[in-house]
């Protein structure tokens, strides 16, 4: 393609490919017969504009009576950003919300100061078998919100913008792209959106942020002459308009942002410009001082050792 500013890539060789920075496969994790693939944080690279935690779960089927039972547990620092493609969960939080997610819909829970939540599914769900699919991530506050007072915003499909032609249908989950901008907000300039992409279909990116990425979901890719498999996440360098042509019926998950303002750290479910404040945060949920989740007050998860 010709709008490479390099050397024509080696088919095959994605360090050629002079636009992409990493190519980062995530680590899979089991928990109870259910698949995490975790592409985010790596060691390749930490965190895309403010995206610092970029989770797949699934495609699992869920056998009757079994599930998603995440018990209660505490975040500081952050936002959590739930998107699925299949199924259904329960978000319940120190609030008091008590709301489900379905397909297409976005639950933001900013964390904040401190919040405690619990992702869960219903007694009816687990009366039949299921498949459960999708991404969750975490962004990171910037610090002038780090202490913000802690949210939850649901959004329904129809709320956010849906951009179709030639063989593209894009979902605009944050921020703004393609001359349109998501209802969702959040304090940090963000680009988070689900593309799906017909064989032959090809998804422009601009430079429109200095931090931009492609996960691939399902089906395969084609990045100047480089093929990439579903379960990649595609890292690009600032500066290239890049075309993404889809050799397979595809899933992808944009997302980027600007740089976020100076380094994070991340321990457990804590996030934090300061060390001092996580393990102020560690000390918080041991002594049990974050607020009980209603509806969900008998269990917890403990501090790791």
């Amino acid at each position: 393609m010709s709008w490479l500013t390099g050397h024509d890539p080696i088919p095959g060789d994605a360090d050629s490919c002079n636009a992409i920075e990493h190519v980062i496969v995530p680590r899979s994790h089991d928990i109870g017969g259910f698949e995490v693939r975790r592409a985010l944080p790596s060691a390749q690279k930490r965190m895309v504009g403010p995206f610092i935690f970029f989770d797949q779960m699934g495609p699992a089927e869920l056998l009757i009576g079994g599930g998603i039972d995440v018990r209660p547990h505490p975040h500081i620092g952050l936002a959590t950003v739930t998107y699925l493609f299949e199924g259904e969960m329960w978000h319940r939080d120190s609030l008091g919300t008590s709301a489900a997610i379905r397909p297409g819909e976005v639950n933001l829970m900013t964390a904040g100061s401190g919040i405690a939540h619990s992702e869960r599914e219903s007694a009816q769900a687990k009366q039949h078998a299921r498949r459960l699919f999708g991404i969750q991530a975490w962004v990171a506050l910037p610090k002038s919100h780090e202490e913000t007072a802690p949210a939850f915003a649901h959004h329904d499909a129809e709320a956010l913008p849906r951009i179709a032609g030639d063989g593209k249908r894009v979902r605009l989950i944050m921020g703004s792209a393609y001359g349109q901008r998501s209802p969702v907000e959040f304090p940090h300039e963000s680009l988070y959106a689900e593309a799906v992409l017909a064989p032959g279909a090809v998804l422009p990116l601009d430079p429109d942020y200095d931090e931009r990425a492609v996960y691939v979901v399902s089906g395969e890719v084609d990045v100047a002459g480089t093929k990439f498999e579903a379960g990649r996440l595609l890292v690009f360098k600032p500066g290239d308009r890049i075309s993404i042509l889809a050799l397979a019926q595809s899933r992808l998950m944009i997302v980027g942002g600007e740089p976020m303002d100076g380094p994070r750290h991340i321990w457990w479910n804590f996030v934090s410009s300061s060390k001092d404040r996580i393990e102020a945060a560690k000390a918080d949920w041991k002594a049990k001082r974050f607020g009980l989740v209603p509806g969900d007050e008998k269990e917890f998860i403990p501090l790791p050792d």
